[in-house]
Order: structure tokens, then sequence, then C-alpha cells
């Protein structure tokens, strides 16, 4: 029988279709074992036949689609949640943001800008505390000579803390003095003092409501900088043995609103960022320019090394002995300290030490929580000028 031919036109062929592709047929299980396998249906980790099974079985059994619906609740627990910490830059970038599109009538200096932010940052990690979160115990740590101080108090103590030192920026610029009520001279000269005088004066351990009065006095205070403008930095604001201008005192409050932030977190368990870059830079920079005035202290109360150069002091102004301080990281910089007199200009030509430590782990040593031996990450050049900077650098450290 002769073939049929068939033309050849050059075109592909048709495609053949594809069977549709047949569901599985649930498996068949006793009630039992489907009831086992809920834990790992909840985890998606059961095979189709078997994830199938146990849907049907749900819609039909009353019991197990509860237990079940239990389960999944509890996975959901079980997930790790997104951490909730925001960037702390976030709220600068947001601001900046809106800044550029209408500029404020009133703007915040830029000295009072990392008080504004850390206080800020403090404040939004307390609004979701609870009774026992107010309650949680808190370590202040500080250096008083060349040992580690500690004192205990609450997340609670430590929000006085910051309200009572805090007032003696609020009390330079006009503002009351939350120990007195009034617009005086401070009740207590010192920040040690005057903490201690509002720990005695409660009846009561500090409870959560003193973040209110913390936070209204932490909104004025930036308030009355911004009505003050720049030249309201240069206001002194006296810390009873010393005095900082006001915008060195803001920054050492930022400083210090971070760190006891930090303290509160560490208390509750809860992770907690360092300052935006320009912020810590600023806060280093301080802590920088107080070394040389902290290390003549030590010297005069015998804590530290003589002079090498005591018989040929340094004249003011001319350059001395120096140490070459590098900050890595975030917010770093480097800084040549002056060794033999706070007057002395510092010089690379007499650089004899270098130290390198990384930005939070200088913030720590400067707020006493590190101690200068477990501080320094490099250090090369004369070693008795790196111990006594070191040194130096804890001593800035107060309660």
């Amino acid at each position: 029988m002769p073939r049929s031919s068939v033309e050849d036109t050059g075109r592909p062929l048709p495609a053949t279709p594809e069977a549709a592709a047949v569901p599985p047929a649930p498996l068949v299980l006793e009630h039992d074992v489907l009831r086992s396998l809920l834990g790992a249906w909840a985890l998606a980790a059961c095979a189709p036949e078997e994830t199938l099974a146990v849907e049907e079985h749900l819609g039909e059994c009353g019991a197990c689609a509860d237990e079940a619906r239990r389960l999944s609740e509890a996975v959901e627990l079980l997930q790790r949640p997104e951490p909730l910490d925001l960037d702390p830059t976030l709220r600068t970038r947001v601001l900046q943001g809106c800044l550029d599109r209408r500029p404020p009538r009133i703007p915040v200096p830029e000295w009072a800008a990392p008080y504004d932010a850390e206080t800020a940052r403090l404040d939004a990690l307390l609004q979701d505390f609870g009774d026992a979160e107010w309650h949680a115990p808190v370590r202040l740590r500080w250096f008083e000579g060349d040992e580690q101080t500690t004192r205990r108090t609450t997340v609670a103590g430590v929000i006085a803390h910051l309200l009572s030192v805090d007032g003696l920026v609020a009390v330079a610029l006009g503002l009351d003095d939350p120990l007195t009520g009034e617009r005086t001279t401070p009740a207590a000269p010192t920040p040690a003092a005057r903490t201690e005088a509002y720990w005695r004066a409660a009846h009561f351990p500090p409870t959560r409501s003193v973040r209110v009065p913390w936070r209204e006095q932490s909104h004025g205070i930036v308030r009355t900088a911004a009505f003050g403008g720049d030249g309201s930095g240069k206001l002194p604001v006296p810390y009873g043995e010393f005095e900082l201008p006001l915008h060195e005192a803001m920054l050492d409050r930022a400083f210090e609103c971070w760190v006891h932030a930090g303290d509160i977190a560490e208390a509750v368990d809860y992770p907690y960022n360092p300052p935006a870059a320009p912020h810590l830079h600023g806060m280093i920079e301080l802590a920088a320019r107080m070394l040389p005035e902290a290390l003549a202290a030590r010297r005069r109360a015998g804590l530290a090394a003589p002079s090498r150069t005591a018989r040929h002091l340094v004249p003011a102004g001319e350059p001395g002995r120096s140490l070459r301080l590098e900050i890595e990281g975030s917010g770093g910089g480097e800084w040549l300290i002056p060794l033999d007199s706070p007057a002395a200009l510092p010089s690379a030509a007499h650089e004899v030490a270098h130290v390198a430590l990384d930005g939070t782990e200088f913030c720590q040593l400067a707020a006493g929580h590190v101690s200068p031996e477990e501080a320094a990450a490099g250090q090369d050049g004369d070693r008795e000028a790196i111990r006594d900077v070191l040194f130096a650098a804890a001593s800035l450290s107060r309660m």
C-alpha cells in the first residue's frame, strides 16, 4: 500500500499538548497519625501529600483545627522578630529632609542637636517600659582616682540623675532648677551632690513618673537654646569644681544621656546603638580637648608621673611633648595631646607616643565603664605617657 505523501512546509510541528497535572491523591491516615503531624504542619515541614491530608482533616475535625491554630500561633512567637531599633541617623535625616523643604523660623543651634537627638532616643526607649522595667536594677560606674566606683540604682533612678544634672544647664539658661523649682543658683553645685540631694528628697524611690519632668526639662533646654541662637553657646555652666561654656555643656549632657541610655538598655537586655557619627565625633573631640587639663589635675593630685620637663616648663604656646590619639571607626579622627602642660602647643615633631582606640571603646573609657588597661587597641612609644593619658581619660567620668 503506497505511503501517503506529506507536504513539507518548513514550519515547526505543533507542540504536543501535555497532560494536565493531576493533583496527588490525599493519603488515607488514621486520626492519631494526622494529629501527630500537626506540629510539623505548623512548621511547614510536612511532605506535600501529608500537608494535603492534614488540611483536609482540619476541615472535618474541630479539635484538630483548634490544636493547629494554637500551634500556628506558637510558631509565630518563635520566629525572630524584626529589630525595633532604628538607624540612629534616621531622625536626623528625616528632620533634615523636612527642614530642606521648609526651614524653621527658629532653628536649633548645631551644638544643641546632639542633646536633642540623644534625649529623643532615650525617651523612645522608655515609652513602652512597664513597672518591672522602671524598677530594674542599674549599676552606675565611674572612676575616682585609679579605681572604678559603682553605685546601684534603678532605671527610674538613672532618669532622676539625668534630670538633676541637666538642671545645671537649665538654670544657666534661666529655667527652673528641678531641685528647688525656682530660677536660682543651683541648690547643689556638683553633679554627684545634685543627684544625691534629689534622691534623698524623694519620700520613695523614683518611679516612672520621673519621665515627664525629665522630658519637659529637656524640651525646655532645647527650645530655650534655640531662642537664644548661636550666641548663647558661650554662657557659662558651672559644674562645681569647673565650668563649661554652654555649647560644650550640651555636648557633655548628650554624651551622658547616651551612656546612661546604654546602662538602661543593658539592664533590660535591649540593644542600643551609638549616636550618629557627627554627634559622636563632637563628643570625642570634647573629651580629647579636656584631656590635657585632666592630666594636669592628676599630676597635682599625685596620681600621675611628674612631667619630664617639670624643671624646664614649656612656655604657654610653645611646642612640647605630645601623644597622638587616633580614634577609629564612626565619629573618629586624630588629636595631638600635649603632655607637659595644658598651655603647651601640641606638636607632631615632638610626638613621643601613639594610641589607637575604637570610637565606642574610647567613649566607654571616658565614661568609666572600662578600665584603661582594657581599652587600648594599639600602643606605641612612651609607656608612661600612654598610661597617664588613658587614666586621664577615665578620670573624665563621674556619677
